[in-house]
């Protein structure tokens, strides 16, 4: 008990902690020998209490607590070695010899590594069997039954109780490393989503880039025909600078998305808000029944918060259908206004007449929000999409934030997206 509590913080082994420990056992023998002065073993001669013999056995199989937990098969071997000298020099073994025994023996299963404690639970249970069956033989029933029970006590229950110890700490140590070895595992598959969303976003800018590109250059040819209007000329040059800045920060946005690595995506046309109705209808085909709110008007969007908007209402509904299927969904798209009360909106070509230059005050609101499901959750939803980790990953992307979490009985996604700064913006009248 006394080894069991000073160690049951699990601290690395220490020589003065196991030498306290070891006078610590000296006191309570001596403790025991003035409160029960006959409560020691005589083995021989007559009883006259303890002896400078056996006061020094005792001594010297406390002082074995020394390197109980450093070197434990010396330890157990001295703490012997003073048991059997009680009888052997003096004729008389004090308890705490014996305590201080079950001690060390408890130490010799829990400490070591598990090849040498096994090999002392062998050991000294088949030292205990032997003992045992030779005072039933020799000694007589009573007397060996006596024995018996001495030595169940002695060898016995240090050894099952250091045993079961021992397990439930294995246990422990192998329930630590399955949790640390499943974190490890969360993070990576963590990273892998963040990863391939990444990738998928910046090659979807990439489609976006190579179309304004194109753009570009067949509205400049057209420009350099011989005899072109200068009012053309004009127009044409505005929706080509228009179309460049546009590229540019696409291209800033693509690059620093870029990461190695490839998915599994088929090739194809960017998605656009424009098509949140397919989205709508798949979610249909799934048992949900979406409502759209659509309050962003007519005007184009800058095609990373595009590209952003539609993935996050995709895997939204998603998830919507995989966690609540047959549940009401209600997909909300908004533009909010900057400080002065203005939209922003992004329009090809120079910025027209009443118009102003919005910053990024002016958001692009999505809201995904979902009720109780009407059947239990099975299967998958639409799309094996990345998850809310991939979400807020596109949110980031564009400069906004994403939450999620409960709402009511249902779960919400909300999505603010900056349209990003010098975008021409109509004044609503």
């Amino acid at each position: 008990m006394i080894t069991y509590l000073v160690n049951r913080d699990g601290g690395a082994p220490s020589v003065l902690r196991d030498a306290g420990t070891g006078v610590v056992w000296f006191v309570v023998g001596l403790l025991l020998i003035w409160a029960l002065p006959d409560a020691g073993i005589t083995w021989w001669g007559a009883d006259t209490g303890a002896t400078a013999a056996s006061l020094l056995v005792m001594g010297l199989g406390c002082a074995a607590s020394t390197v109980r937990r450093i070197a434990v098969p010396a330890g157990l071997l001295v703490g012997t070695a003073a048991l059997v000298a009680g009888p052997v020099l003096g004729g008389r073994t004090e308890i705490g010899t014996v305590l201080v025994f079950t001690d060390l023996l408890y130490c010799a299963v829990v400490f070591p590594p598990r090849r040498t404690a096994r090999a002392v639970a062998v050991a000294a249970g088949g030292v205990a069997t032997v003992l045992g069956v030779a005072a039933l033989l020799v000694a007589g029933t009573r007397t060996g039954t006596y024995a018996v029970l001495n030595l169940t006590l002695v060898v016995g229950l240090p050894l099952v109780w250091g045993l079961e110890v021992r397990r439930f700490r294995d246990l422990a140590a192998v329930e630590r490393e399955r949790a640390v070895a499943v974190e490890r595992t969360a993070v990576r598959e963590r990273d892998a989503a963040v990863a391939a969303e990444r990738a998928r976003m910046a090659r979807d800018l990439h489609d976006v880039v190579a179309g304004r590109l194109s753009a570009i250059a067949l509205q400049s040819e057209a420009a350099l025909q011989p005899g072109a209007d200068p009012a053309l000329v004009r127009r044409v040059l505005g929706t080509v600078r228009s179309s460049g800045v546009a590229a540019l920060g696409e291209m800033r946005t693509m690059i620093g998305l870029l990461r190695d690595g490839d998915t599994a995506d088929p090739p194809g046309a960017p998605a656009r808000l424009s098509e949140v109705d397919a989205l709508l209808d798949e979610a249909r085909a799934a048992g949900l029944s979406p409502v759209l709110r659509d309050g962003r008007g007519a005007a184009p969007l800058p095609a990373p918060v595009d590209l952003a908007g539609y993935r996050i209402v995709q895997e939204s509904l998603t998830n919507a259908a995989k966690h609540a299927p047959g549940s009401d969904v209600t997909v909300r798209l908004a533009l909010t206004p900057d400080v002065d009360g203005r939209v922003a909106h992004q329009a090809p070509g120079p910025v027209p007449p009443g118009s102003v230059v919005c910053h990024s005050t002016s958001r692009l609101l999505v809201e995904v929000r979902n009720g109780p499901g009407r059947r239990p959750a099975a299967g998958p939803g639409l799309h094996g999409g990345t998850g809310l980790d991939g979400l807020r990953e596109r949110a980031r992307a564009v400069g906004g934030t994403l939450h999620a979490g409960r709402d009511d009985d249902g779960w919400l996604v909300r999505a603010d997206l900056p349209l990003g700064p010098d975008i021409p913006a109509e004044v609503e009248r």
